[in-house]
């Protein structure tokens, strides 16, 4: 065989290896089924997992973007089911006096300690550090000395956060069986 028919041979060889492959699976390390998710949104799909397959079990359909319900007490019956009934259980007041509450009942309640183990400690540290930015603008302080006064909660919330990331790929794991 020549250079010339061994080159184009190679050519023809490298041409139907990328036609092929793909078609086969076999290339599955360099074309994953679909796109790798960011932390935040691995979190996100699991939380969504975890609340759908708790609505459904209690015999409502998980609410959708666009998608309307059936009727208002539908609706209502979704959302306590989902957010959990008054009164709310958790409550922490913000450096500029605002308070935020939480409950600890209903499926988002039950997908955070799924998720994070401990929803009255994610509760509270995720409410701090999710507010640096308005403490900071508030007590007139730069976002550094503010962050540097909660080091505690934000090395906290950074642990939970693993735990949630870890959580969350089996959740999403065991969904794609």
């Amino acid at each position: 065989m020549n250079r010339r028919t061994r080159t184009r041979t190679l050519a023809l060889a490298a041409l139907a290896c990328a036609l092929v492959l793909p078609l086969t699976g076999c290339d599955t390390a360099r074309r994953p089924d679909r796109p790798a998710l960011t932390p935040d949104d691995t979190i996100r799909a699991a939380t969504r997992t975890l609340t759908d397959r708790c609505l459904t079990r209690q015999g409502l359909t998980p609410p959708r973007p666009g998608q309307r319900p059936a009727n208002r007490a539908e609706e209502q019956r979704v959302a306590a089911a989902l957010f959990g009934r008054p009164p709310a259980e958790l409550s922490l007041t913000l450096a500029n006096g605002i308070p935020v509450r939480a409950h600890t009942d209903g499926c988002l309640a039950a997908a955070q300690r799924t998720l994070y183990g401990d929803q009255k400690r994610w509760f509270r540290v995720s409410t701090v550090v999710n507010n640096l930015k308005p403490e900071a603008a508030h007590r007139d302080l730069s976002l550094a000395s503010v962050r540097a006064r909660h080091r505690a909660e934000l090395t906290d919330w950074r642990h939970l956060r693993e735990r949630a990331i870890e959580a969350s790929a089996r959740v999403l794991h065991s969904t794609d069986r």
